[in-house]
């Protein structure tokens, strides 16, 4: 290599520091226009007097197989919630496959299927595609690339820059399942306690919520870089500060004890099926009751608060009675996670 260029490495897709360089850097100047530039997790744009929500997202998980799903469930589950967080209702799915040339066709059939009943389960139709082969060695089995159409709800508007000093911050559930899963997997680790991926479709949670209030300031779900990175993105987009309580964020035991062995943090670990609100403190009572009594929110609790200070910054209250500023993530300890 040259060692005066600049080369991609894994750092530029872990979703955190490198790869907002990367965006910001790269991207943006050629890209740029009033519907990428908020960078939520789906443009918004007006059709036919519609409000209506898009989206694209790539899948290159290793392995391809792992428990509590596989890359098929995983491709429809992660934009349907790419859809959902922005307040939208899913309705219709692209889907673009690229297989390597010896890839067992069982296999493909059994993806094929689980994207099928993902797909069902969160009430939207997958409604084109396309299919290549490449080479033996040149894709690692089977890429997919999905994108997602959704309609919004009247009177409602989220985004990662609508949050607002006063805001309690809610997630849905314990954090890195999905991470910590497939890594055991891909190690060849087994723990007494078995660690199933959290990945589920949030469109039913999502529209449980939009029932009680439609007063939401942000939805997110934490997926690449894992809360810690997902709640720092939005602190800078709405210039907020962000308080955490250690005690209060949800993590199985099991997967802290894989993540202190793996010499992980689960704050920066992948989730493919939990849910970040922020809404302002009068809403929470209604909006925990609401999420707690829906399937895929049965764990939610409040970890934190939306403030004033220190503008673009997390922090947190650790178990011990001190603060420590909470990072984006750097580097990329978990390639191929999603």
């Amino acid at each position: 290599m040259n060692p005066k260029k600049e080369y991609i490495t894994l750092d530029h897709g872990s979703g955190g520091i490198a790869t907002h360089q990367l965006i910001s850097r790269l991207f943006l100047p050629e890209f740029k226009n009033d519907w990428l530039a908020p960078l939520d997790d789906s443009a918004v744009f007006e059709l036919n007097g519609l409000r209506v929500a898009f989206t694209t997202d790539s899948y290159t998980v290793k392995p391809i197989f792992f428990p509590g799903g596989d890359i098929g469930s995983l491709c429809i589950h992660g934009t349907v919630n790419d859809l959902a967080v922005m307040g939208a209702r899913p309705l219709y799915l692209s889907a673009g496959l690229i297989v390597e040339e010896g890839f067992p066709l069982d296999d493909l059939q059994t993806i094929a299927a689980s994207m099928s009943a993902a797909a069902a389960e969160a009430g939207v139709s997958i409604v084109t595609g396309d299919t290549k082969v490449v080479s033996r060695g040149q894709a690692d089995g089977v890429f997919i690339n999905t994108a997602g159409l959704g309609t919004i709800p009247e009177g409602v508007k989220v985004s990662g820059a609508l949050a607002e000093p006063g805001d309690d911050v809610l997630v849905s559930g314990p954090m890195g399942d999905h991470g910590t899963a497939v890594l055991l997997t891909r190690e060849g680790l087994v723990f007494d306690s078995p660690i199933r991926s959290d990945s589920a479709p949030l469109n039913g949670l999502v529209a449980a919520i939009l029932e009680v209030s439609k007063n939401i300031h942000v939805f997110r779900d934490p997926t690449r870089g894992g809360l810690a990175t997902t709640l720092n993105e939005i602190a800078l987009a709405s210039q907020v500060g962000i308080r955490l309580a250690e005690e209060l964020i949800p993590v199985r035991p099991e997967v802290a004890a894989a993540c202190e062995l793996l010499g992980l943090d689960p704050l920066y670990v992948a989730n493919e099926g939990r849910l970040i609100v922020i809404a302002p403190h009068s809403e929470t009572a209604a909006i925990l009751s609401a999420m707690q009594q829906h399937r895929y929110g049965v764990g939610a609790t409040v970890i934190g608060t939306v403030t004033a200070d220190h503008p673009g910054r997390v922090s947190m209250k650790t178990t011990i009675g001190g603060t420590r500023l909470v990072d984006m993530l750097v580097g990329e300890p978990l390639p191929r996670i999603c």
